[in-house]
């Protein structure tokens, strides 16, 4: 099992010398990875400043050498596809090859949204989520891209370079569960970020859960995966280890093979630096 440190895009990490200083951190402290929030607008953090997730990843890139990196997660509706695609490409060559794209429809979606005058119905994001997906992987492979979709249309483009990483950095999709679609769509790809209705960001989910999910994502994995199919799952843990062992071993043995830690991110110190910074470096669980 793998672990990661998660850190909002607000607040103190809006400042990207912070989230190096973690990225370094938890490098040091022997995590495998550090995945930061994609938010343009979220309401219930109004007042505080944003920073470009993009921007923060690449101050992380730059002070680290072996830990992925990535967004949890990426509202690809949100963005025109050429320009993630860049993003993510520009991304892979500075860390050499260590991005991790993580996708869904983001939220909350009258914030992200219609805030901007930009459509809301999840229908439509849906369809422009599965389309920018399939944008991005031909992106990513640096060969010529011709598309005439519902909601996209390219032209005899070639983007270059080419992600490190081939086809393209892992893929893994975020969605709530019980809802269907997102694991269907997870099931297409390389991993599932699930949240659960029962268990929101920052809760561990239930055991049951889980191995429901994990039953209904392998039941629909029908094609031949390049790439093992990793399960991310989050929470907060004890950095004592029997404590942590308690609550990430079933979900282990459910079928986890990330653990990304949300130590603070139920409380008013979600976007603090320092006691996220004393959480990382105390290193991660044992199981």
């Amino acid at each position: 099992m793998r672990f990661s440190v998660n850190i909002p895009n607000f607040g103190d990490f809006a400042d990207p010398r912070n989230v190096a200083a973690v990225a370094a951190a938890a490098e040091q402290a022997g995590w495998d990875g550090l995945f930061a929030w994609d938010h343009v607008l979220h309401r219930r953090h109004q007042g505080r400043p944003f920073g470009d997730p993009w921007m923060l990843l690449t101050a992380a890139a730059l002070a680290t050498s072996r830990i992925r990196l990535g967004t949890l997660l990426t509202p690809v509706p949100r963005y025109r596809p050429q320009q993630l695609a860049r993003h993510v490409a520009t991304l892979d060559h500075l860390s050499g090859g260590r991005v991790v794209f993580a996708a869904g429809l983001g939220g909350p979606v009258e914030d992200e949204y219609r805030s901007f005058g930009d459509a809301a119905e999840p229908r439509v994001l849906a369809e422009r989520l599965d389309e920018g997906l399939e944008l991005l992987r031909r992106f990513w492979s640096g060969e010529p891209v011709d598309h005439r979709g519902r909601h996209y249309e390219v032209r005899d483009v070639t983007l270059l370079p080419a992600t490190v990483q081939r086809p393209g950095p892992p893929v893994w999709i975020g969605g709530f569960w019980p809802r269907r679609a997102p694991m269907r769509r997870a099931a297409r790809w390389d991993g599932a970020v699930p949240l659960f209705e029962t268990a929101r960001h920052g809760h561990v989910p239930d055991v049951t859960e889980v191995r429901e999910l994990v039953a209904y994502v392998r039941k629909h994995r029908t094609v031949r995966a390049e790439r093992p199919f990793e399960l991310v799952l989050g929470g907060a843990t004890s950095p004592d280890a029997a404590r942590a062992r308690d609550v990430i071993g079933p979900l282990y043995e459910a079928g986890a093979t990330w653990w990304d830690e949300r130590h603070v991110q139920t409380g008013p110190d979600v976007d603090r630096f320092l006691p996220v910074l004393r959480r990382v470096e105390a290193g991660p669980p044992v199981i």
